[in-house]
């Protein structure tokens, strides 16, 4: 998309389309990029609501209470400020020292930004720009020796920047110094247009940097690439294994095998991340195996293939295939493959499905896929690690299931058993992603940061579950995470709202929901409280669960639902509790 295009989206229909409220705020000019960014917004099917700041106002909006900053809770606060803008203000200082402690400084600021808005607007998510380098060469290569330097202090903000947004768990980082040496100096920016203007970005350069700012938007809100779906023929390796044989496919350390090598090892990196890793091929399923079992200089092994699909099927076929195996979305899949026939093939069947069209020369193919920031995260722990075990553990769950005609009998012989426990410091971060990642179970689609879990957990009118799953196959880990709350019925009694209840989708048709309910209901009476209330708001995504309380025995009133305590009837489940 360019900017003339992304203008013209303005003029469209966003009626139907998701909101998001953001505040843009920054030193330099930035309508162009709100322009840029509301009209990519059409593309991706949400409605920005963007409220743009007068120029160069971040202190006056941030730090006062009293600004129009604060008359409205915008999802998100976007802070850009321009190397240019602190060059200017660096030059200024007149004294060594006052140099030497400036990005110290420029740090202590965005720190402030943060609680200022974290205190006034507690559930605003902030992006914030880090700086481009740029360079004045007053020191040449001595610059990196002595910390009087512009460039030297430039990239002690950005290394402070990456510390801080550890510590702040709202904060990201746009990583506008990595997109400079992506794209060149000379594509971001045109000196002369910025002279005049104040426009620091180019008009070819908003399509991009707007593109990233909804990666990391989207990443938050739960909306994000789960699945890596690789071909393997002239993907992974070069030739065709069918027809090669193994040991003349290209793969390895010598010629073109670098660059299917290098493949392989980003790859593997996603698969470490957490990215669920597949094959589809159009092949015999032992050939296709046999680089993975037998090729000494394989990258990528069967462990870290969450599911392997190798026919002669089209790949679309194939594709929904593993989609409904692993039961995630089409739209957080991507799917890439060397033909572009196949590739378009799978556009047209399942347009929900991300497949970039990949250059002609294997070289360019990782700089390429590098380049699109297909898996933004906002979030990592532990768990992601193993993630790809878990799918595969949660495919032989599928082939074990059809062994049986009862499902009560398959239950049964699952042989599954749960951990019940409360928030803690050590599930905090697994709770927070399942709440910020969780679309299809999801009654409420409310997402919570690591610090809000943090406040919830000690709050005395919250209660909190967490749940784990294990069975014969493998550990789920942590699967649920309920937050209740204690709200005033009538005539003064208290009853246990069910603010959050999440899970994930790989326990479906478990009995999970049952026993969760189950707990529930224990956690209610062990507190004095009679009455449960549930909530359902519908999205897109979370239709899976838009009679979940009905089918539980609540009674609907008006847009809640009710459960009596002294009505309940604990659910039947083969799932024990540790």
């Amino acid at each position: 998309m360019n900017f003339s295009s992304l203008k013209k989206n303005l003029k469209k229909d966003f009626s139907s389309h998701k909101k998001i409220s953001i505040a843009l705020l920054g030193d330099s000019s930035t309508q162009l990029l709100h322009t840029a960014l509301r009209g990519l917004g059409y593309e991706y099917e949400v409605n920005l609501e963007i409220f743009e700041a007068d120029y160069d106002q971040v202190d006056t909006l941030v730090l006062n209470r009293s600004s129009e900053l604060y008359q409205k809770v915008f999802d998100f606060i976007i802070i850009f400020q321009s190397t240019p803008k602190i060059k200017k203000n660096y030059y200024k200082l007149p004294e060594d020292k006052q140099r030497i402690d400036f990005a110290t400084n420029h740090l202590n600021k965005v720190c402030a930004y943060y609680e200022s808005i974290k205190c006034y607007n507690s559930s605003s998510k902030i992006i914030y720009f880090n700086f481009q380098e740029l360079d004045d060469n007053l020191f040449g290569h001595f610059a990196n020796k002595t910390n009087i330097s512009f460039r030297y202090q430039v990239r002690k903000i950005n290394l402070g920047l990456m510390d801080l947004g550890q510590k702040c768990s709202d904060l990201f980082i746009l990583d506008l110094a990595s997109l400079l040496s992506s794209y060149g100096q000379s594509f971001i920016t045109d000196p002369k247009i910025f002279a005049t203007t104040e426009l620091l970005f180019s008009l070819d350069f908003l399509p991009i940097v707007s593109k990233h700012l909804l990666d990391i938007i989207f990443s938050i809100i739960g909306r994000f690439n789960k699945c890596l779906i690789l071909d393997l023929d002239n993907t992974l390796w070069g030739g065709v294994i069918g027809d090669d044989g193994i040991e003349n496919i290209q793969i390895g350390q010598l010629g073109i095998g670098k660059i299917f090598t290098e493949i392989q090892m980003w790859t593997k990196e996603l698969k470490q991340r957490g990215v669920i890793l597949a094959v589809c091929s159009k092949n015999e399923e032992n050939i296709a195996k046999a680089p993975f079992e037998n090729h000494p200089e394989m990258i990528l092994r069967l462990e870290d293939i969450a599911l392997f699909v190798a026919n002669w099927h089209n790949k679309a076929q194939n594709i929904q295939f593993i989609q409904s195996t692993l039961n995630i979305g089409l739209d957080s899949m991507v799917f890439i493959d060397d033909n572009p026939v196949e590739r378009e093939m799978v556009k047209i069947h399942l347009p929900a499905v991300t497949v970039p069209d990949l250059p002609v020369d294997p070289a360019e193919y990782l700089p390429y896929l590098s380049s699109l920031n297909l898996f933004e995260t906002a979030s990592y722990s532990e768990n992601d690690s193993i993630r790809t075990q878990q799918y595969k553990e949660e495919a032989n769950r599928v082939i074990f299931e059809k062994t049986f005609i009862n499902e009560d009998d398959f239950l049964r012989n699952l042989e599954m058993s749960s951990d019940v426990g409360t928030f803690s410091t050590y599930n905090i971060p697994r709770i927070a992603q399942l709440t910020q990642r969780s679309n299809q179970f999801n009654l409420r689609t409310i997402r919570y940061t690591e610090d809000e879990i943090k406040q919830i957990a000690s709050s005395k009118i919250h209660h909190t579950l967490s749940f784990t799953l294990k069975d014969k196959f493998g550990d789920h880990g942590l699967i649920s995470s309920i937050i209740l709350k204690e709200v005033e019925e009538k005539k003064q009694a208290k009853a246990l709202f069910i603010d959050t209840w999440v899970m994930s989708c790989r326990v479906l048709k478990r009995g999970m929901e049952q026993f969760i309910l189950n707990q529930i209901v224990t956690l209610a009476k062990q507190n004095g409280y009679s009455t449960i209330l549930g909530e359902y708001l519908p999205t897109k995504k979370n239709a899976l669960v838009q009679d979940l309380y009905k089918n539980l025995g609540m009674i609907q009133y008006g847009s809640h639902w009710i459960l009596n305590i002294s009505d309940y009837q604990e659910k039947t489940t083969f799932i024990f509790k540790n």
